[in-house]
């Protein structure tokens, strides 16, 4: 379903630093990333702060554009597609943001029916309906009018679950889901998530470093560190993992490579 190849992406230059080939490969964001995500698949990325998970998520959205490499989506090519094919391709993606991206201004049904208005403009009828299935999945029934100042952390979460998921979208990006939540409010979330993607057959990559609860749901992870895809596998071959940075990460441990 999501194939990435060679996928590159270099920092912004700083002042006055040199443009030679060795200032280049030090300030890669990204470098050579190489993966594939089967259809049905729900798919984990993990590694450190900064590594570049978030970028490659937007980068498979066509968020941002890569400087080397291919992203294909079954028979759609991201990476060269127009602003128009781009348009017909995020047709097929659902995102929830690292901060939620509420609108502020909007209530809950308006937040949640935005990509639906935005992408098919169906008839408002179908527009109800369908905002009050999705609310009522994430066990937030009623909650239409609510704004979204007056909703927990947990709720903005899974209003943003809802709003991923509301167009039926076969692709689903989490960035984040469960970021600052409480224990026990991050692991309804990812099994949320994963009831969600079950549910509806879907292909899933979730960013998160909450990888006690991460791997819980995870069909297959890969790792990112310093912008390089240092593992790639199923979730038991994370676990047994013998690959010194990949190992400390998984199991948290304080000695080590890190």
């Amino acid at each position: 379903m999501i194939h990435v190849e060679g996928l590159t992406k270099w920092a912004a230059p700083r002042p006055g630093q040199s443009a030679t080939a060795h200032a280049r490969l030090t300030s890669a964001i990204l470098r050579d990333v190489s993966l594939t995500v089967p259809e049905g698949t729900l798919y984990g990325l993990m590694g450190p702060g900064a590594s570049g998970k978030s970028v490659l998520l937007k980068m498979i959205a066509g968020l941002m554009r890569p400087d080397e490499g291919v992203i294909q989506i079954g028979s759609d090519r991201v990476t060269g597609a127009s602003e128009l094919e781009l348009h017909d391709i995020r047709k097929r993606i659902g995102m929830l943001f690292q901060n939620n991206a509420l609108f502020d201004h909007l209530t809950v049904f308006d937040n949640v029916a935005f990509p639906l208005r935005r992408l098919y403009a169906p008839p408002e009828d179908e527009v109800r309906a369908r905002v009050a299935e999705r609310l009522a999945c994430v066990s937030l029934p009623g909650f239409e009018p609510r704004m979204p100042a007056s909703l927990s952390g947990g709720q903005k979460k899974r209003v943003g679950v809802a709003r991923a998921t509301v167009t039926r979208a076969p692709i689903v990006l989490y960035d984040e889901p469960a970021a600052g939540l409480d224990p026990v409010t991050s692991q309804k979330i990812f099994d949320l998530l994963r009831a969600e993607q079950r549910g509806m057959g879907s292909t899933v990559v979730m960013v998160s470093s909450d990888l006690d609860r991460l791997l819980t749901v995870t069909d297959r992870v890969g790792m990112l560190y310093r912008g390089e895809l240092i593992f790639d596998g199923t979730t038991e071959e994370a676990r047994g993992a013998t690959e010194p940075r990949v190992r400390q990460f998984v199991h948290g441990l304080t000695e080590g490579p890190l």
